[in-house]
Formats: structure tokens, C-alpha cells, sequence
């Protein structure tokens, strides 16, 4: 009977173990950097109408953002962070970019729409469009087709008028999007734009014209750029830094503790690992606060494990058994360790609300590692200390950090 306790606490730990060297090489690759550990630059753009345009709305804001995003995407860059603050102010980052003077220059231009006739003269331009004017609509056939609306109805009608039987070309900066026909004369203002389009591609024209729409030009406010090989120097000191820490604290704990020391060692490494992998499927980006908040979660998680562990000591001081003063340890140690865990959820929760960027990267950190260092640290830990204690081969008092002399009496 205790023999297979301790079969199951090894099997339980060597599987995990297992598990842990086997993915921990392909998680820690596949950790996605932020710009200050991987190199790249970020810059604060704040929004203003073009020349007779209308004012900034959280909408136009909104659309300003993916305009930036798909010219970012056409450039070839991967998993750029772009996010709107206030009123009126966009802030990008971009991670890996070595040419950034000229992805600079690139995103900072308004977005070009233009239509264009078969002599490549241009006929219409973003301006001549309604904002959000573009849309999807179907036929009797539930086939797709774009719709679009203009601002001034005689031009639209004078240009359908001169280039019937021929094309206006959708032009999106320098990239052709689409060459309807214009078959006859469009009066009114608003047209249909039809082709052999799929639903996704019909949505996909609709949108790069409400975004050629756009009233509005970004304007740089702030930039900040970094090195790729300062950026691996600062991952590789703020790892190692963790790392030592993390060694000197589990020494500690199992010089204090003994046989808890040594269980709060294997439930730190899991926790470690188990917090990678909730990063990575969180598709999460790791900057150097977020490392900051990992190793910080790492000291609360011992911190958990310390006041459990004490209080299991205390009991065993009292004259108890082993098992009822595990049991009544975890039990009194239980609330306390929620109500400082919870707080600092509602803490971290309130940053990520109310900051921005890097802060709101260690305050989601942090509640993960808060989350995560429950089922270790807590969880967990009890049951690898119940099957020890149940396997009957660790019943010292001294095996727990307590002395024979410091025991009481019941």
C-alpha cells in the first residue's frame, strides 16, 4: 500500500520531468519576443484629418489601425502589436525590422485609392468617397458584389458616361485590386461592383476601399528603437539573472523546509514550464516587464509554497501527526493565500485596464502567473506532500524542518 504511493509520487514526477525536457527546447523557441528583446523600433502616431476632412472618431481610429496593418502585412513583416490609445493616437511596434527608416516612411503615408482608366489617368481618388461607403451585397444568385457610394454624383456620372465599355481600375497605393467594366452610365451616385468574387474576397475589396477612404494622416509623436543584438543582451542578462535567483531560492527553501523544500522545487520548474506553454497558446508577446512579471510570479509562487509549508510546521510543533498537520496547515493557510493571490489579481487587472503597452504586458502576465501558481503551488504541492507522507517513509519531524525539541505536547 505506502509502497505504491511512493511508485506513484516518482512515476508522477518523473513523467512530468519527461514531459518538461521533451517541450521545453520547442516552447522556449516559439516564445514571441517583443521589440525590445528581439530588436526593432516603435512609434506613437497620432491621428489628424486630412486638408477639408472630417475629425478623428474612435471608428475612423479603429480603421486607421488596420490600414497600418495591412500595409505592415504587404511588407512582409510578421506579428506586429498595434493598438489605439485616447482619442486620436495609434502606437505600433515592430519587432525583427532591420530597413526602419523606410518601413517608417512607408506606413506614415495616407493610404492611396484611386481608381483608374485604361490610359492609367486617375479618375477618382479616396477623397471622392464616402467614409465606410463600400460594402457587400448579393444578387438573386446569392452571388457576391461590392457596392460604393460617392460623395459627388455628376462626376461619378461623367466619368461612367466617357468610359463606357471600358474598365476603371482599383488601385490601392501602387497595387491593382480590381478592373471592373463599366458598362453603361451610373447616375445617383452609388454603383455596384461585380466579378467572379467569393464572399471573402467581395468583403476584402470592400474594405481596402473604406480604408482608401479614410479622412485621416498619421503624424509621428514619439519613436523608440533597439538594437537586435541589445535586445538579445537584455534577454540573455534578464534570463540568467532569473535563472540564479530561482537556484538560490530553491536551495533555500529545501535547507528550511527539507522534504517541502525539495516538492516546492518540482512544483516551481512546473510552474515555470506550465506558464510557457499557457504564453505560447496564448500567442502572448514576452518583453522584458513581462519577464520582469514571470520572475516576480516565481517569487510569489515560492511565497505561497513558504506560508503553507510554515504553517504545516507549526502544527507539527503542536503535537499532531504528520498527516492531520498537513491536512490542518493547508487548510489555515488556504484563505490567506487566496486573499493576497486575489488581491494582487485585482491589482493587476486595474493596470492592464487602465495602462498601456509594457504595463498592460506585466499586469496579464502577472495574472497568469498568479492563476498558474494556484494549481502548482497549491494543488499541487499538497498532493506530492500527502503521497510522501502517506508512504510512510518520511515520518521524521526533521524530515519537514521541525526538531524533536520543538515539539509539544498534546
Amino acid at each position: 500500500m505506502f509502497g505504491k504511493r511512493i511508485v506513484a509520487f516518482l512515476a508522477i514526477v518523473v513523467i512530468m520531468f519527461g514531459v518538461i525536457a521533451w517541450t521545453s527546447p520547442a516552447l522556449v523557441k516559439d516564445v514571441r519576443l517583443g521589440l525590445d528583446l528581439k530588436g526593432g523600433f516603435e512609434v506613437l502616431y497620432e491621428a489628424e484629418p486630412l486638408e477639408g476632412g472630417e475629425a478623428v472618431t474612435p471608428e475612423s481610429l479603429k480603421e486607421t489601425a488596420r490600414s497600418l496593418e495591412k500595409r505592415i502585412d504587404e511588407l512582409g513583416i510578421v506579428e506586429p502589436e498595434i493598438t489605439t490609445e485616447g482619442t486620436n493616437r495609434i502606437r505600433l511596434k515592430l519587432a525583427g525590422v532591420a530597413n526602419e527608416e523606410e518601413v517608417r516612411e512607408i506606413l506614415a503615408k495616407p493610404i492611396n485609392l484611386t481608381f483608374r482608366g485604361p490610359d492609367g489617368k486617375i479618375e477618382l481618388d479616396g477623397s471622392d468617397f464616402k467614409q465606410n461607403g463600400a460594402g457587400v451585397g448579393y444578387d438573386n444568385l446569392s452571388k457576391p458584389f461590392v457596392t460604393i457610394e460617392l460623395k459627388d454624383a455628376k462626376k461619378f456620372e461623367e466619368i461612367t458616361t466617357r468610359l463606357t465599355g471600358q474598365y476603371l481600375a482599383i488601385y490601392l497605393d501602387d497595387k491593382e485590386l480590381s478592373k471592373p467594366s463599366v458598362n453603361f452610365p451610373i447616375s445617383g451616385g452609388s454603383a455596384q461592383i461585380s466579378g467572379d468574387y467569393t464572399v471573402d474576397e467581395a468583403k476584402e475589396l470592400a474594405d481596402m476601399i473604406n480604408l482608401g477612404a479614410l479622412p485621416l494622416k498619421l503624424v509621428e509623436k514619439y519613436t523608440q528603437s533597439v538594437g537586435a543584438k541589445l535586445g538579445l543582451e537584455s534577454l540573455r542578462d534578464t534570463v540568467q539573472a532569473g535563472i540564479i535567483g530561482t537556484v538560490i531560492i530553491l536551495v533555500f527553501l529545501v535547507i528550511l523546509f527539507r522534504i517541502p523544500g525539495v516538492v516546492a522545487g518540482i512544483t516551481v520548474i512546473t510552474y515555470t514550464w506550465l506558464l510557457i506553454v499557457v504564453f505560447n497558446l496564448m500567442n502572448a508577446t514576452l518583453t522584458l516587464p513581462g519577464i520582469a512579471a514571470f520572475v516576480l510570479g516565481i517569487g510569489m509562487a515560492v511565497d505561497a509554497n513558504i506560508i503553507m509549508y510554515e504553517r504545516i510546521k507549526e502544527e507539527i510543533r503542536s503535537g499532531k501527526s504528520l498527516l492531520s498537520s498537513l491536512k490542518a496547515g493547508s487548510k489555515n493557510s488556504f484563505r490567506t493565500i487566496m486573499d493576497a493571490n486575489i488581491t494582487n489579481i485585482i491589482a493587476s487587472a486595474v493596470l492592464y485596464f487602465i495602462g498601456n503597452g509594457a504595463i498592460r504586458g506585466f499586469a496579464l502576465t502577472m495574472i497568469f502567473s498568479i492563476l498558474v501558481s494556484m494549481i502548482t503551488n497549491i494543488f499541487l504541492s499538497r498532493f506530492l506532500i500527502m503521497l510522501l507522507i502517506r508512504s510512510n517513509l518520511f515520518t521524521k519531524p526533521s524530515y519537514y524542518g521541525v526538531k524533536e525539541a520543538e515539539i509539544r505536547e498534546l
